[in-house]
């Protein structure tokens, strides 16, 4: 498959979560859904679904777990764009969750996408062991010690000025570990050997830091309608951000070192790599 066949074998299996017409919480649903649904790229689960392609598993089979990092995902970006954390009121061109349905209902969304996120793992046709695996690296990617410390870290970076190894901190857990949980998840749905395992690991890892300096690239030298969302909103935030630790060349040049050791790491356990070196160029040219 291409990016555009993932992306829509990915979208029709999303479109039948959560229709909750008939239910008393139809509310909660639709706002889940909402979101969910709003768009994107789909480059984690497209991650998942293709590691798992090039470790010799069945790509359908592992679509549970595709979409369930896509919810996980969707319940960070929900969370992030309330107004106590980045205060957001545009995501991917749409009116962020919390303006449409309000805080609470924003909040608890997002509280149901990340058990949500667990349970379609759980509930899928895949092994047992395999469940049990995707879903313990789902957990180490989101936690104290994965997102929710690197979103943590960030806050507490507020207003101060820190070192690019304080940065690469925030950013390899808030950014980094779902993207390598992806690449991760997607072998061990596909069975893939302890070798396989590193080598996505170190992928993920790598593409995670370019991604995230283009990331702040963008909110610089983009603009409302390509982003999807305002720009200039990290200044205005007085977030920590490599733009304006390094500078746009600087960070040109990280990008280009990343995305080489990106694409150097999967000749280490994989020998079809032509779709994930091709998605890494992609990420790292992104306008939006």
């Amino acid at each position: 498959m291409n990016a555009k066949e993932y992306k829509e074998l990915v979208d029709s299996e999303l479109e039948k979560y959560f229709c909750g017409d008939n239910m008393p919480q139809k509310g909660l649903f639709e706002s889940m859904k909402y979101s969910l649904t709003a768009g994107g790229k789909r480059i984690r689960p497209i991650l998942v679904l293709e590691f798992c392609r090039i470790t010799g598993g069945d790509v359908n089979k592992a679509l549970p777990v595709a979409c369930a990092i896509e919810m996980l995902h969707t319940y960070s970006l929900i969370h992030d764009d309330l107004p106590c954390m980045d205060n957001d009121d545009l995501r991917r061109g749409k009116p962020t969750n919390h303006v449409v349905y309000g805080e609470c209902t924003a909040v608890l969304a997002g509280d149901a996408l990340q058990a949500e996120a667990f349970g379609t793992i759980l509930r899928s046709e895949l092994p047992a062991e395999v469940r049990a695996n995707c879903a313990e690296i789902l957990a180490d990617a989101v936690g104290a010690d994965g997102m929710c410390g690197g979103q943590f870290l960030d806050m507490l970076g507020e207003n101060k000025l820190l070192s690019e190894e304080e940065l690469n901190e925030i950013n390899t857990r808030k950014t980094g570990a779902l993207l390598i949980a992806a690449c991760r998840m997607g072998v061990a749905a596909g069975g893939g050997t302890a070798t396989q395992m590193e080598a996505a690991s170190m992928f993920g890892a790598a593409i995670g830091a370019a991604f995230q300096i283009r990331d702040d690239m963008l909110d610089v030298i983009s603009n409302k309608e390509i982003l999807g969302k305002p720009i200039g909103s990290d200044e205005k935030e007085c977030k920590n951000t490599y733009m304006a630790l390094l500078g746009y060349e600087k960070c040109l040049d990280m990008i280009e070192k990343l995305t080489t050791a990106a694409k150097h790491s999967l000749c280490q356990g994989f020998d079809d790599t032509d779709f994930l070196c091709t998605l890494a160029d992609n990420l790292v040219t992104r306008l939006n």
